[in-house]
This record gives C-alpha cells, structure tokens and sequence, in this order.
C-alpha cells in the first residue's frame, strides 16, 4: 500500500491557497473601481516603500521582473495620473517615478481592499489559528523559524 505524497499535498494545497488570495483581492480591488490591474497595484505599493522617486531599474529590480515590465506598468499608471515621471536633479539621462495625489489615494484604497479581502480569507480562522498560521508563513517566507510573529 502507497501513502500520498503529503508535500505534494501541501504544495496543491498552496497554490490553490494562492490562487483563492488572488481572486478575492481582485474582486475587492475591482468594487474599488480604481481601475488597476494587480500588477499596477503591486508597483505602486512597492513605489510607496521608497523615501525618494525610484529609477525604473530601481523598480524592476525590486519587483524582480524585467525593465520593459516597468515600463509598460507605469504607462499604464501614469495615463490615469497616479505616477508621474520626473527628471533625476543630479542626471538629466535618468527618469524617476513618483507617486501622484491621485496614486496616494489609491495606495489607500488598495490598502482598504487588502484588509477586506484578508478579512475574508482568514474570517473561518479563530484569533489563535490566525497567530499559528502567521507563524507558520513567516517560516515559509523566510526560510527560517521566527522567534516571534510579527502582526
């Protein structure tokens, strides 16, 4: 008699997880009306996390995708105002990317549609679950055991 392969158990288990993640924010991301894909979402967080406009590379880099897939994100955000390019003041060769008044709401809405799609993946999870579970993907995240989770 064979056993199941529980990894690979775990790893459908996963990446059905993920995908369900992924539906549920779209949708909420969608009620929001802001008219960004994921994608655009996804960069325009990560241009939140910089003190100064980033480069493109800067961006690309980070998000760990090619230049042009930048490029074409921030067309993309910069024809509905919520990025600007602006020149470097140090090197008039390189273009930085800056989050409009526009982008800033938005970057608070994605924050709301986040926290309620959250909100709803985890509402079967008691306090406790939710803690372990934390605990548990900071593990997987890291690729290390934490010492304490972080909320």
């Amino acid at each position: 008699m064979t056993t199941p392969d529980a990894d690979g158990l775990l790893a459908e288990q996963l990446l059905r997880l993920t995908r369900r993640v992924h539906r549920i924010q779209k949708r909420h991301l969608e009620q929001r009306e802001l008219g960004i894909t994921p994608a655009q979402s996804r960069l325009l967080r990560t241009l939140a996390h910089y003190s100064a406009p980033p480069r493109m590379a800067d961006l690309a880099e980070r998000l760990e995708v090619v230049p042009r897939a930048v490029t074409t994100l921030v067309d993309g955000l910069e024809a509905s105002g919520k990025v600007r390019r602006v020149p470097d003041p140090t090197n008039r060769r390189v273009i930085r990317i800056e989050v409009t008044d526009e982008g800033r709401y938005a970057l608070r809405e994605l924050r709301g549609a986040r926290r309620s799609a959250a909100e709803e993946i985890l509402a079967p999870l008691t306090d406790e679950q939710r803690e372990v579970l934390g605990g548990l993907l900071d593990t997987l995240v890291d690729g290390a055991p934490t010492v304490e989770h972080r909320c």
